[in-house]
């Protein structure tokens, strides 16, 4: 069941990347993110209440909450370095990039909680390493013709802050923590954050007014709202492997991908081919050593 939890929160990251692409034309990236976590917030908060109510599945304690908070500011970072980054680069760059987070994963996985995939796993994920270095080399080419070495780096910075979360939400879960009181708080405590944030580059006398509101940032709440519940659920078992589990998410590529192919020619599709069929290749493997 946590397998297939993993995939359904994959396809749910591949449409948030895509809808996050679109909500961000022509926009505000700070703004843009603000209005995101505050939708999700909302969309959570019978969740909230049912956790200042002292419900069991959602309830926490001061520390607790200290814990949720910790990982919303390394969320929140990782968000906006990583909007910054997907606003400037090809979808299916961006997305590839967003997709090594499992490296870090892996090898954090391995270190903190002696996790020890199986050898079908392992060859899995040897493909799915392939598949990185194949988007390095992608990734050097369009740099190369575009300049967006600074948007590359960002967008790096951002999967290593996103890698760290996802151990932590191991973490936080086999500690104890319910997916549930996770969900009903993180977004809140990035609420506040980004309210900052925002207020602080208005009072820089920054333009917010590229602003303009876009229906698509409903959208990407409620696919990260999909993709976070699926996957807290999918590290609630205690037979889940968060290794296993972040390399399946990597397959949120393959949505951006066609999307960025069909819908907005970008270059180099050939290169991107090879490094999809590398990717499901090492998902496949991974799901089958999971079975």
């Amino acid at each position: 069941m946590w397998i297939l939890l993993a995939v359904i929160s994959s396809i749910s990251l591949g449409f948030f990347d895509v809808f996050k692409k679109l909500s961000l034309e022509r926009n505000n990236v700070f703004v843009v993110l603000m209005l995101n976590v505050l939708i999700c917030s909302i969309m959570v908060s019978p969740l909230t209440v049912m956790s200042l109510m002292g419900k069991p599945e959602c309830a926490l304690t001061a520390n607790g909450h200290a814990l949720i908070a910790l990982k919303s500011i390394i969320v929140t970072i990782s968000w906006l370095l990583g909007f910054a980054s997907t606003k400037y680069l090809p979808l299916s760059i961006s997305g590839s990039i967003n997709a090594t987070r499992p490296i870090l994963v892996l090898f954090g996985a391995i270190a903190f909680f002696d996790e020890s995939p199986n050898a079908i796993q392992w060859a899995g994920i040897i493909l799915g390493f392939v598949s990185l270095l194949w988007v390095g080399f992608i990734g050097r080419r369009e740099k190369t013709e575009k300049g967006l070495g600074i948007w590359i780096f960002m967008g790096i910075i951002s999967i290593v802050l996103w890698a760290a979360s996802g151990l932590y939400d191991k973490w936080l879960l086999s500690s104890g923590y319910k997916p549930l009181a996770i969900e009903a708080w993180y977004p809140f405590y990035q609420t506040l954050i980004m309210i900052v944030i925002v207020a602080v580059e208005h009072s820089h006398k920054r333009s917010i007014d590229r602003f303009h509101w876009n229906k698509n940032i409903v959208v990407i709440s409620i696919f990260i709202i999909i993709a976070d519940l699926a996957y807290f659920f999918s590290l609630s078992y205690p037979e889940s492997l968060v290794s296993i589990a972040s390399m399946i998410r990597r397959g949120s590529a393959l949505v951006a991908f066609f999307y960025g192919a069909i819908a907005l020619k970008e270059k180099n599709l050939r290169l991107k081919i090879i490094d999809q069929i590398l990717l499901i290749a090492g998902m496949t493997l991974i799901i089958i050593g999971s079975l």
